[in-house]
């Protein structure tokens, strides 16, 4: 019998895949992801960290988005707020939609940031409109709403405008420039 946790395991990882793949990374770069995704699933966070932290240093979003997660929590490495803010803000600066999320959680809790909600608000948002419908985007939507209740009118006016103006940066992954990716 397959738990949720599994299958919602199994799929994080097919995401991953796909998304190297649909990018066209090279051969070792696809290791990295699939290895580093196999190993932090399974609990091995020495070897996740060994295969995302080159790859993230190269630009790579779903590995920075690892390496925030890990120290977010304080797998495998020292629970550090500031770091996963570091390696949560390269990937959602090149559009990674769960680090975007987390990086609005963060700012709306004032972990490893300043608290500032026109950030969170702003952040979040981003990411909502690129959720499919479904529990994650109900969820993030929710998180969303919960900012904007603490914030003024005219708050909420200035994260909309952030949010409209935002355009992804580009990193660099194995000497190519990378594309925007989920």
């Amino acid at each position: 019998m397959t738990t949720p946790k599994a299958k919602l395991g199994g799929l994080a990882l097919i995401a991953v895949l796909c998304a190297g793949f649909t990018l066209g990374l090279t051969a070792p770069a696809r290791a990295g992801v699939a290895e580093g995704s196999v190993a932090y699933l399974v609990g091995d966070y020495a070897t996740a960290i060994r295969e995302f932290r080159p790859l993230a240093e190269q630009g790579m979003s779903a590995a920075q988005y690892f390496l925030g997660l890990m120290y977010y929590k304080g797998q495998g490495v020292p629970q550090d707020f500031a770091e996963a803010v570091k390696w949560y803000r390269k990937a959602a600066e090149q559009g990674y939609t769960l680090a975007q999320y987390n990086l609005g959680r963060m700012y709306s809790r004032g972990q490893g940031v300043i608290q500032d909600y026109v950030q969170a608000h702003m952040w979040v948002n981003l990411a909502v409109s690129k959720l499919p419908p479904g529990e994650s985007r109900d969820k993030a939507v929710g998180v969303r709403d919960f900012v904007a209740k603490r914030m003024t009118p005219a708050q909420i006016s200035e994260a909309q405008k952030l949010a409209r103006k935002w355009r992804p940066k580009y990193g660099r992954v194995a000497g190519r420039p990378a594309a925007s990716r989920l």
